[in-house]
């Protein structure tokens, strides 16, 4: 915490591709006053490490964004020769345009396997109310028996073979985790769609078996959101 306000770290070993030999090397060497005093101060750390460094945002704290980031990272490993190893850093400034949330969350995602910034489906708030689709905290207030919409990513699929052919969707948006029950046969017509996309929006009865809360799928959609999607965990 800092003045006041909270701040989430992630260790290195979340960065995908980054060596630990690296990371100990970086962790060792910090703080750094800028990305060209990391690359002098550690020059174990190879180009691809700082790229996804980079596109992760972990060196942010460097320089304005993660493209001003990206831009400094290509400018500090070609260096110009010793005649102007004396020039001031960042002289030329990035004319990269910073990120978009969707472009962030899906660097999130291939970079670390998780995002600390937004949850993708909060990007989809609006439209999905707008389609009757609940968020996943409001169905603790809806009564047993009544036909709700429900929408998330899909971060987890079981199927297994004691479950007699139902099928259990864990659908994640920004409030929670919602439940839906697939029967078997709801399970042969929507195959394709329960088992590849990323994102889904069901539509069912809700079950509330003494605080157990569940949706019993009518109907399925898949959403085409380009945003990046949690990865699932997939059970049989």
């Amino acid at each position: 915490m800092d003045s006041g306000h909270w701040s989430v770290r992630l260790g290195f070993n979340y960065v995908r591709g980054l060596r630990k030999e690296a990371a100990e090397a970086m962790a060792a060497a910090r703080p750094f006053a800028s990305i060209d005093d990391l690359t002098r101060r550690v020059p174990v750390v190879r180009k691809d490490e700082l790229r996804m460094l980079a596109e992760i945002g972990a060196l942010n704290v460097l320089v304005g964004h993660r493209r001003d980031a990206l831009w400094e990272v290509e400018r500090a490993l070609r260096p110009a020769g010793p005649l102007l190893e004396e020039l001031e850093p960042g002289s030329c400034v990035s004319p990269l345009a910073s990120m978009s949330v969707p472009e962030r969350i899906r660097a999130d995602f291939y970079g670390t396997g998780l995002t600390i910034g937004r949850h993708p489906m909060s990007l989809h708030r609006e439209s999905l109310r707008s389609r009757g689709v609940l968020a996943a905290v409001q169905l603790k207030g809806v009564r047993h028996g009544r036909i709700v919409r429900i929408a998330g990513c899909v971060i987890c699929r079981q199927r297994p073979g004691t479950a007699n052919g139902f099928m259990f969707l864990s659908l994640e948006d920004e409030t929670g985790i919602a439940n839906a029950i697939v029967e078997p046969e709801m399970f042969d017509a929507h195959r394709s769609v329960l088992v590849t996309a990323p994102y889904l929006m069901v539509e069912g009865i809700l079950q509330n078996q003494q605080g157990a809360i569940s949706v019993k799928l009518r109907e399925v959609e898949e959403l085409a959101f380009e945003t990046a999607a949690v990865p699932s965990h997939d059970f049989s």
